[in-house]
């Protein structure tokens, strides 16, 4: 899927780019079901963007195939006029969208999946930025709760949450790599099934990016946190993991020429590969009978999702 990802990195180069100019762009290749909202913060606004690509057997069709998320979480694409030109923070977004153009694609030359797939993001070319260490990050014009407000949907029954991972020191390898799964508090054994599908997708052995506690509760707690991967399962009780998109250096997420389309690429045609087994239920994010058993002996930890 390296045409689709060229094409929509192309398009996101742009000082002047806006959500409508996205939407237009997916529904030129097909794309029916999508929405466009502008929301304004202290330092700024930002498009978010949500669609959804029906399924043979989802449930926009009447249908009981489960429903994937796909979120593209970032900053902003651009931080603009310090810096010119796409930001690394900007995986995110390519990512999710990449994957919008991919599976519209697929759809007209007859490949529809089972499931209904609803991937979000946002598109905002001139972001703020934001002291960190090792490196500095992207700020964003809205906060967390606006952009889980935005972006998690209640539909969906499993979510993928792609986030560009460079600024640190832990997942130092070049790629891309898939967290623990989490749900409702809880850190998760690692899934089977998403890492046989990564094997497969990559033809290398899978990379597991570490997360803490810390990771999983919601920003603006005074905690460290890896960056915003997680942030999304404080909005949902479905299970979710990360798609971190790594480098072996941490490389700051305000950095330019940084993205590269060969690692976004395999980063979203692993989500399509998820998308494909999830739909026809033979892809599980965790082992059901065992939470039955987490939760008879340790209850939800729910309290996490909360800012405390």
């Amino acid at each position: 899927m390296l045409k689709q990802v060229i094409e929509i990195m192309d398009l996101l180069d742009d000082a002047h780019i806006t959500g409508e100019r996205v939407a237009a762009l997916l529904k030129d290749h097909g794309v029916q079901y999508i929405k466009v909202k502008e929301i304004k913060g202290e330092k700024g606004s930002t498009d978010f963007i949500k669609l959804k690509i029906p399924g043979t057997n989802g449930k926009h069709m009447g249908g009981d195939a489960p429903t994937l998320g796909v979120i593209g979480r970032l900053g902003g694409i651009g931080a603009r006029p310090e810096q010119l030109g796409l930001v690394s923070d900007s995986d995110g977004a390519s990512t999710a969208l990449s994957v919008a153009l991919k599976l519209t694609d697929m759809q007209k030359k007859g490949d529809q999946l089972p499931g209904d797939i609803i991937i979000a993001t946002h598109v905002c070319p001139d972001a703020p930025i934001k002291p960190h260490e090792p490196v500095p990050f992207m700020g964003s014009p809205v906060n967390t709760e606006i952009m889980n407000q935005e972006e998690v949907d209640p539909e969906m029954d499993a979510v993928i949450s792609i986030d560009t991972t460079k600024g640190n020191r832990i997942a130092n390898w070049r790629g891309f790599a898939i967290t623990p799964t989490v749900k409702e508090g809880w850190v998760l054994k690692v899934s089977s099934d998403l890492l046989d599908i990564m094997e497969w997708v990559t033809g290398e052995l899978p990379k597991v990016c570490p997360i803490t506690t810390q990771d999983i509760t919601p920003y603006g707690n005074n905690l460290d946190h890896i960056n915003s991967i997680m942030q999304p399962c404080i909005a949902t009780d479905a299970p979710l993991i990360g798609l971190a998109i790594t480098t072996q250096v941490p490389v700051p997420g305000c950095g330019t020429g940084a993205s590269h389309p060969t690692d976004i690429e395999v980063a979203g045609r692993y989500c399509i590969e998820v998308a494909k087994q999830y739909g026809k239920g033979l892809c599980s994010f965790y082992d059901k009978a065992e939470w039955t058993t987490i939760l008879r002996l340790y209850g939800a930890h729910k309290h996490l999702q909360a800012s405390g």
